[in-house]
């Protein structure tokens, strides 16, 4: 170790008791004596048990039908989510004007964040409507396990197979992390089979032995895996590993637009690779807490003067980092840009 390191020693200890999830950049989360110990699997135990817990508190807050669903596949799937109306509204805010934007690349695939701060909403009846939607919130917090107040941006993604060589990490069937976590889109456009739609393995969000086990041999090795993705403690499967595991092989969600999915991305999932050049928008929300506190409630990120406002304070702190501590951030401004123009990464 070097003088630096004990420097962040202590917040590796405060990171157990968190959502740190990386091996590779926090030692003792990576460390293959106390993982062998059962540090990792004891971590995803404890996870496991507080979100059904706390899901228990947050039931009755979901539609009964939509509830068993999503028990026993760990997503949720409801088409013609707005009225036509309201839907047709929010398309035309989307998709006619410039919005202050984010770009990331990740091989083939860019992903475009429009960012939708409260003066955005307030000029953008539908999005605001679709945004704060009381159902959508309802599954979102279900799905994470936890309540208070999700990120939410306009998201596009677009595929340039023809363009780019690089495979897109996001292709992998992946968790993002150890613990439940849920991300969500309603989709503003029809995706078909053909225009890499979201992937999802029905029932990889139970933590069953098997899947315990396989999390387990993970960690023993994880810090050390070329993969940058796995060893960030976002564990990659392959698919003969979900036959092992008895589960079955992803489902492609390939939707008519208004569709809502909410899903449990402790469950595997992906993006489904293209062989032609794709575009796809969406409202994307995306909700990850303290998976070891037993309570559903106090979110500081659901007060007044910081609601809607979390994305564009944390791209102003990771610039802030890179211009600082050279830290790059991932996510490069580009300008006011239509949601479905030509990226710029």
């Amino acid at each position: 170790m070097t003088p630096l390191s004990y420097l962040k020693a202590p917040l590796w200890l405060i990171g157990l008791a968190g959502t740190d999830k990386s091996p590779r950049k926090n030692p003792i989360l990576g460390s293959e004596r106390l993982n062998t110990w059962g540090l990792h699997r004891k971590r995803v135990t404890i996870a496991a048990k507080l979100a059904s817990q706390r899901r228990a508190r947050l039931a009755d807050s979901v539609d009964p039908e939509h509830r068993a669903f999503f028990d026993e596949n760990g997503y949720f799937l409801v088409k013609d989510f707005l009225p036509d109306e309201v839907f047709r509204q929010l398309k035309e805010e989307a998709f006619s004007q410039p919005f202050e934007t984010r770009e990331m690349r990740q091989g083939q695939a860019v992903t475009r964040m429009t960012l939708l701060p409260p003066e955005v909403l307030k000029r953008n009846a539908a999005l605001a409507a679709a945004v704060h939607d009381p159902r959508a919130l309802a599954m979102i917090r279900y799905a994470a396990s936890h309540g208070g107040q999700p990120l939410n941006f306009l998201q596009t993604v677009l595929v340039e197979p023809l363009k780019v060589k690089k495979k897109d990490p996001q292709s992998d069937a992946h968790a993002d992390t150890f613990h439940a976590t849920s991300k969500a889109w309603l989709f503003l456009q029809d995706v078909g089979e053909e225009d890499g739609p979201f992937f999802f393995v029905p029932g990889s969000h139970k933590l069953t032995p098997e899947r315990l086990e396989w999390e387990y041999q993970c960690s023993l090795s994880a810090a050390k895996d070329p993969r940058s993705h796995h060893a960030s403690g976002s564990f990659r499967i392959r698919a003969d590993e979900l036959s092992a595991l008895g589960l079955p092989q992803p489902v492609r969600m390939a939707v008519p637009e208004n569709t809502l999915i909410v899903a449990d991305t402790f469950a595997f999932h992906g993006r489904t690779p293209s062989d032609k050049p794709t575009v796809r928008s969406e409202i994307h929300w995306h909700m990850r807490r303290n998976p070891f506190l037993p309570w559903t409630g106090l979110d500081i990120k659901s007060l007044p003067f910081l609601k809607d406002r979390e994305m564009s304070m944390l791209m102003s702190l990771a610039d802030f980092a890179e211009k600082t501590l050279k830290q790059r951030n991932i996510w490069r401004p580009v300008g006011d840009v239509t949601v479905r123009s030509e990226p710029h990464v």
